[in-house]
This record gives structure tokens, C-alpha cells and sequence, in this order.
């Protein structure tokens, strides 16, 4: 349906109102009922929808309340050239892009459906124990990663990885993963395979998660500290990758968390 559907005719020919025709404060109302997708999708509809479903109310109301604060960490990492005004539009959208922090070892989004904040840490903003000793962890690269590397673990008594947040999340509630593999990647032929060689001992005893928070409000930063640990020392552990860890508010369908190698 377009433009064009937007006039039609009764069956004794006379012309009718049509989607055209709505007055655009009307289409607006409509349109905050919709998710960020199918507000785009309502603009082809007619001319009248177009110009309802750039409307800065419309997408302050996807928006989190604290988006001037994340469009100002957004820009940060951009050139010059692209700091011009934004409209509430072109915001959501620069947001939903793959925004990094920390020298690119975080990156956040905002989820397009749901104008959710979604956070990646890397393994390397990661605090890994024994990282710099080439005889227990290497870093590999690997196309599976969204930061092309992952730490991969050769062997180790003394297992422990720490991460911390500080960030303006927008209230809520949020679930963090761990985002491993056992194996280690690699290409053979062109294809993915995976080496288990060094994988053991990670059914002897089990690794111990914990996690910690401090406030929660969209204007003052939410301290998160977190930490996936196996220290008991009867036994020496290996094979796994650390890829990353992700923040995504509650009951986001997210990306499949645990990757296999085929």
C-alpha cells in the first residue's frame, strides 16, 4: 500500500478519505504504539505517515530518558564531520549503531525493537588472572568474535576472571553472560574447527559466578562488578575460550550466547 492507496472510490464512484487523508497528529498517536521497525515500515504508507513517523515526539518516546547522556559517549568516538544536529530520529538510529567505550574493548547499542541498552566487554576488558604468561593464555583470533579475538586458556591451576561497569544503564532489569567455548578456534581448508585438545578439568569442581551492583538510575552511573572463578588448586584446568561478557536487559531475544565449532 502507498501513496497512491491513500484516495479510493465507492461504488457509485464518488471519492473517499483515505490514509492520506488522516490529519498528521492523528498518525502520530498512532505511531508511538509501534516499535522503531514498524514505524519505519508505516512511512511508506503515504506522505502524511512520512512526515508523522519523523516527528521528534514520536521518538522521544522510544528513546531511553537518558539519551542525551549516550549520544554524547556515542559521539565521542566519532570525527568532527559527524557531530552536526541530529533529529530524535536520527539519534535512535546512530544509537542502535555499535557504539565503542574503553578504546573499543566495550561497545553498547540500543536495541532497535525495543530501544533496550545492550552492552559487549571484551576479553581484553576483561580482568584476566595470569593473561600476560604466553604459558597459560594466548590471545587468538577469530571471525566468530564480535571483537575478532578471544583469550583462550591452555592450562591453569588458579582460574579466575573479574569485569567491572561503570555506565548510566537506563532503570531496569538486566542479565549478564559469559560468553565461552571449550576448544580452541581455528581454520583448516577454509573451514572452522576446533581443537579440544587441552580441554579438562572443568568437570572436577565448579566455576563460582557472582555479581554486584550499585544504584540503578539513569542519571548516575550503575557500578557492576562480576567474576567467573574456579581456584581450588587440587587440579589444573583448560581449553576454554573467554570471548566476551554481555549486559542485555531482561527477556531481550538476544544473539546465542555459547558458540560450537563445527
Amino acid at each position: 500500500m502507498g501513496a497512491g492507496a491513500s484516495i479510493v472510490k465507492d461504488l457509485e464512484g464518488e471519492l473517499e478519505a483515505g490514509l492520506g487523508d488522516l490529519p498528521e497528529s492523528c498518525v502520530a498517536e498512532v505511531l508511538l504504539h509501534l516499535h522503531a521497525p514498524e514505524i519505519c515500515g508505516a512511512a511508506r504508507l503515504s506522505r502524511t505517515f512520512r512526515a508523522a513517523a519523523s516527528a521528534d515526539f514520536v521518538w522521544e518516546a522510544k528513546l531511553p530518558e537518558n539519551y542525551a547522556y549516550l549520544l554524547e559517549l556515542a559521539r565521542a568516538e566519532r570525527s568532527s564531520c559527524e557531530k552536526g544536529r541530529l533529529c530524535l530520529k536520527e539519534v535512535y538510529f546512530w544509537l542502535c549503531r555499535p557504539n565503542p567505550l574503553d578504546g573499543g574493548n566495550k561497545i553498547f547499542w540500543l536495541e532497535k525493537n525495543r530501544g533496550g541498552i545492550c552492552m559487549s566487554i571484551s576479553s581484553k576488558g576483561l580482568l584476566i588472572t595470569g593473561i600476560d604468561d604466553r604459558r597459560y593464555w594466548n590471545y587468538v583470533s577469530t571471525d566468530e568474535s564480535r571483537f575478532h579475538e578471544v583469550a583462550y586458556l591452555q592450562q591453569t591451576w588458579w582460574f579466575e576472571v573479574d569485569g567491572e561497569v561503570d555506565f548510566r544503564f537506563p532503570a531496569g532489569t538486566y542479565s549478564l553472560f559469559f560468553r565461552l567455548h571449550l576448544g580452541r578456534p581455528a581454520k583448516k581448508f577454509g573451514r572452522r574447527i576446533c581443537s579440544s585438545d587441552h580441554v579438562h578439568g572443568w568437570d572436577i569442581k565448579p566455576v563460582q559466578f557472582q555479581l554486584s551492583t550499585l544504584d540503578e538510575n539513569s542519571n548516575v552511573s550503575t557500578k557492576l562488578k562480576f567474576s567467573m572463578t574456579q581456584i581450588d588448586c587440587t587440579h589444573t584446568k583448560g581449553g576454554i575460550c573467554i570471548d566476551s561478557v554481555l549486559i542485555y536487559p531482561k527477556g531481550f531475544a538476544h544473539e546465542k550466547i555459547f558458540t560450537c565449532y563445527s
